[in-house]
């Protein structure tokens, strides 16, 4: 069985909402690997304590560490070593036996009045790891671990395309249906303080929401972030990642970014 860890960069809002993009990310791993990576985690972890001053179980949220907000502020970190340290979690993230999906929704092409954001989101992403899990082996299965505040619309998601679930051709207009099978048990929540695992999709979704606004030029980077984070480093963090993205979740991004509408 899989284990699937969900986090989001910007709202889901629509059709009144704070940020042009929603990134959905999902990270995925075999139940019998999950201990060993949770190890090189904490591992990791340990070292950037030992490195930097930056507590073990301090909550990783990457936007906020950026931007040098609190609580990380009292760490003094300099602008340098925080680049550094995203460098480093990138890094570690390509070593780990994990996959990762990315969907992204561009409300600035979404042309109905009333469009479910997180809905389409969720039901891309199940898709893309039920498709991915099949080609290791058919008959494995995955279930749904995110953080509190979301499980209640993504409990509605999961059920209703375990129901009925229509996917578009990519040949012509017409849709076809195909259930999702392979998904266990209802998401199941977990805060994201004591989840290594949702703070590590949290960092993914983040920098993958920085790069499609630079890809569609789109929304604008925090002043404060613009001044040492240039569309090289953003690029930079994009290629460390690449060894655990799924590229293969889309054929129209290189890094197999999902984004809809098209």
């Amino acid at each position: 069985m899989y284990i699937s860890y969900y986090d989001e960069s910007g709202d889901d809002g629509y059709p009144n909402y704070s940020s042009i993009l929603f990134v959905l990310s999902s990270i995925y791993l075999h139940h019998l690997n999950w201990k060993d990576i949770y190890n090189n985690i904490h591992s990791f972890r340990n070292q950037l304590k030992a490195d930097f001053g930056l507590p073990t179980k301090i909550e990783m949220h990457t936007k906020k560490f950026l931007l040098n907000k609190n609580p990380y502020r009292q760490f003094d970190l300099s602008d340098e070593s925080r680049i550094l340290i995203i460098d480093l979690f990138c890094d570690l993230i390509s070593q780990l036996d994990l996959r990762i999906v990315n969907v992204v929704i561009n409300k600035s092409r979404i042309s109905v009045s009333k469009y479910n954001v997180l809905d389409r989101a969720l039901t891309y992403s199940v898709q893309r790891i039920e498709n991915d899990l099949k080609k290791l082996d058919p008959t494995k299965k995955f279930m749904i671990i995110t953080d509190e505040g979301r499980v209640g619309k993504m409990r509605s998601t999961t059920r209703k395309i375990q129901r009925i679930n229509f996917i578009p051709s990519r040949y012509g207009s017409e849709s076809y249906r195909n259930e999702i099978k392979s998904l266990i048990e209802d998401p199941l929540p977990k805060s994201s303080k004591q989840s290594y695992f949702i703070q590590l999709a949290d960092l993914i979704a983040y920098i993958v929401y920085l790069y499609m606004s630079q890809k569609f030029e789109i929304g604008t980077r925090p002043k404060r972030l613009s001044k040492y984070i240039n569309h090289d480093k953003i690029i930079n963090w994009m290629d460390r990642l690449k060894n655990s993205l799924n590229t293969e979740a889309s054929g129209d991004d290189e890094y197999g970014i999902v984004c809809y509408p098209k």
